[in-house]
This record gives structure tokens, sequence and C-alpha cells, in this order.
């Protein structure tokens, strides 16, 4: 089956949610190309976002990140993975919402501390406890993900292509983002 996605689709959410795995399926399904910002940010910076937070504070990450998404978002439609962060910035919603679509992966506390707990790649969870502060971060976050134009729920249960389906199926009920030709 055929598709064309006529603007770009911002992934968002915490992390743990599956931005990256869903989003590459999704491009994948769709036959577009997909785009992990943080992974722009790395290549760009030539260091890892941890050493970015260390280094040079999550301001200046922040500030970077805004300038990658408002780049990757100026080009062909794709799948755009962000960082759990970028949406909570006005300037990185507006952007997203005047050049492309925003799709919230809503995944639960339990399901996303699964997914982070044994990673040492998140610089927001080295604290003395990890869980709550990941608790946390979804309580304040949330208030911003809702903002998405889209949000696709999130299940243990649900293999990654499963949930790419059910974006791309969620995609489907906007015929000014994604249709079938």
């Amino acid at each position: 089956m055929a598709y064309i996605l006529k603007k770009t689709v911002a992934i968002v959410g915490m992390m743990g949610a599956g931005k990256t795995a869903v989003g590459t399926a999704l491009a994948r399904l769709i036959d577009v190309e997909f785009c992990d910002s943080d992974l722009e940010i790395i290549r760009a910076a030539n260091m890892s976002i941890a050493e970015i937070f260390e280094r040079d504070g999550e301001d200046f990450f922040r500030q970077r990140e805004a300038e990658v998404l408002a780049r990757l978002l100026d080009g062909t439609p794709g799948i755009l993975s962000t960082g759990g962060g970028a949406f909570l910035s006005e300037v990185n919603q507006k952007t997203i919402g005047q050049q492309g679509t925003s799709v919230w992966l809503r995944a639960d506390l339990e399901l996303l501390w699964s997914r982070v707990r044994h990673k040492n790649t998140r610089p927001l969870l080295r604290t003395a406890d990890p869980h709550e502060t990941l608790r946390a971060l979804c309580e304040v976050r949330e208030k911003s993900y809702r903002m998405a134009n889209i949000t696709v729920d999130a299940n243990p249960s649900y293999s990654i292509d499963a949930m790419a389906s059910k974006v791309a199926d969620a995609l489907l009920l906007q015929p000014e983002i994604l249709e079938r030709r």
C-alpha cells in the first residue's frame, strides 16, 4: 500500500515512549525518510547529549535543539523523532505546528520505567531516585504533550510495528497530513 505524506510528523513524548523505534517503523511503513533530532544534535556537536548537558547545560542544549528542529522541519515531509523535552518549548510547539504536525506517544509511568531504568544515557535521570524523577518529569511534561495534534496510546503488549500502524491509522484520519494513494 502506498502513502502520501504531506507534512512532517514530529513524534513527541517521554523518554522511553518509543519515539525513535516507532518513528523508524512508521517511516518504513509509509516509505518516507526518518530523522532523529537527538542524533542530529549529537552529530553536530560531536558529543553525546549527556556530555552536552554536563559541559554546556540544559539551556544550551535546548537552544541547539530548537535550531535543529527548525532545520529538519524545513525539508521534504518525513518522520521526525524529537527528544523528550523538545515539545516543552512553546517555540518548538509553534515551529512544529506551522511546518508539520505532532503525535504524542502516550505511555504510562511503569512502561516508561521498564524501558529506561537500565540505561545510563538519560542525563535527567542521573539522580538519587531516578524512578521518582521520571514520575515528576511525566507529571510536569504531560501538560505540554497534551498540546500535540494527535495522541496515540502505547501498550506494553504492542510490537513496534503495531504501534507504527496505530500511528499511521491516526494520521490517516487527517487527510491533510497522510493519505493512501
